[in-house]
């Protein structure tokens, strides 16, 4: 298994963890300081926009993109996705070395022991 630290990114950028000042975890993910940033000024934007429109219907983003536009992100959310799989195998397999039961990963990933064992046993 590689180590975990070379597969540490933001998990909306998706820079490595080398390539930021700081790169704070999350329950399967990643964010770094410079979107935390962005973040940040999105949501004083928000605030701002809502005190100016409050109770008006909000879109969904997608609304407002053309079809090449949400094209593009798509590789971004499967970026992601497959981040927080690999995040959550590695979750699981070291559970796995504490002897917790297939049972109870099962329990709290919201399925029955079995269909834990059958998606996580090649990685043990």
């Amino acid at each position: 298994m590689p180590d975990w630290k070379d597969k540490l990114r933001c998990s909306f950028c998706h820079k490595k963890s080398t390539d930021v000042n700081k790169l704070i975890a999350g329950p399967g993910v990643h964010i770094c300081d410079e979107c935390v940033g962005l973040c940040h000024e999105i949501l004083e934007t928000e605030r701002q926009s809502a005190e100016q429109h409050s109770g008006e219907p909000r879109l969904p983003a997608w609304e407002s993109m053309t079809d090449e536009q949400i094209l593009e992100h798509l590789p971004k959310i499967a970026a992601v996705q497959a981040q927080v799989d690999d995040n959550l195998h590695d979750w699981v397999l070291h559970l796995r070395t504490r002897d917790v039961s297939w049972e109870r990963i099962g329990a709290a990933l919201g399925m029955t022991r079995q269909s834990a064992w059958e998606r996580f046993r090649s990685e043990i």
